[in-house]
């Protein structure tokens, strides 16, 4: 997706709705990127949440937004939702909601709009808000990473997101990397070495006392010696995995956004160095590796961008 953003004939806005595991969020976009901030609205998930659960509060969120802005043309839907998603039997499955597999994404928020309903992988959607208005402009061959909770990705190549078969494609957090357990070398998903919960497990087993991210955080700005090893191993395993992306994607950048990723200064500059020393062939080694661009709307951005590239 060029700057130029295509347009909805007859229509201004857009709606806008993301679903993770622990939220949805949902607000009506304008067509050239602006967030109505009183149309923005959010509903819990989680793991406990049944699918009729889920559902209801897809829908009611959906609903409050288009509810806080009745003067705007609202023509289309846009959809980014945490994986697997499936995209020829129009449902998702995401793993931080196994009550809610199978969810069928037409009958929740069908009818709310006069227009049609497009569906995603998140990571899709931050790929596509990071090329249309982040760190990404002007890369036509990229890739977005979200290290969070989870850690999710997305493809832009030739200027188009890529979604594979089933929709899934850029589903990095779940391919393997290599880390250094003591003397052995594990192989383990790059979500369970590199995301919050999992960096934050592995330094809990060395000793660390702290019980969050933000302890995490909070420990390797004091310099904890074991806060500062967790930190590291989460920052390597990504940048091998972009290693492995730039070298079979030929990729020029990679934006790297989610709350996990800000859990120490140098995080982003710990990802490069990973990914260099990883990076067998020059033309990956070129690739550059950068922070989002985009401030906490990314996922609403990138469902809206969804809607208005289709």
């Amino acid at each position: 997706m060029s700057d130029a953003t295509p347009s909805l004939p007859a229509h201004t806005h857009v709606l806008a709705v993301d679903i993770g595991g622990t939220k949805v969020d949902a607000a009506v976009v304008s067509i050239d990127g602006t967030v109505v901030r009183e149309s923005v609205s959010r509903r819990t998930t989680g793991r406990r949440a049944d699918r009729a659960e889920i559902a209801r509060h897809v829908r009611e969120a959906a609903e409050a937004a288009l509810a806080a802005a009745p003067g705007l043309s609202v023509g289309a839907i846009g959809v980014g939702s945490a994986g697997p998603v499936d995209l020829p039997s129009r449902t998702v499955s995401p793993l931080n909601l196994p009550l809610a597999a199978g969810l069928p994404i037409d009958e929740v928020l069908g009818g709310l709009v006069d227009g049609p309903l497009h569906l995603a992988l998140d990571g899709t959607c931050i790929a596509l808000a990071e090329h249309w208005r982040g760190a990404l402009v002007g890369a036509d061959n990229a890739m977005a990473i979200v290290v969070s909770t989870g850690v999710g990705g997305g493809f832009v190549l030739g200027g188009q997101p890529v979604t594979g078969a089933s929709g899934n494609a850029g589903h990095l957090g779940q391919t393997f990397v290599r880390s250094i357990e003591g003397d052995e070398v594990v192989a383990s998903t790059l979500e369970a070495v590199a995301a919050g919960p999992g960096t934050v497990a592995w330094a809990q087993a060395q000793g660390w006392v702290g019980e969050t991210g933000l302890d995490l955080a909070a420990a390797h700005a004091a310099g904890d010696a074991i806060a500062i090893a967790a930190v590291s191993r989460s920052a390597t395993a990504v940048g091998q995995a972009i290693a492995a992306a730039a070298t079979l994607c030929d990729l020029e950048a990679v934006a790297i956004a989610g709350g996990f990723s800000q859990v120490a200064p140098d995080y982003i500059d710990q990802v490069r160095a990973a990914a260099q020393a990883a990076s067998l062939h020059a033309y990956a080694r070129r690739c550059r590796i950068v922070g989002s661009g985009l401030d906490g709307d990314g996922p609403l951005l990138g469902a809206a961008a969804l809607a208005l590239q289709a």
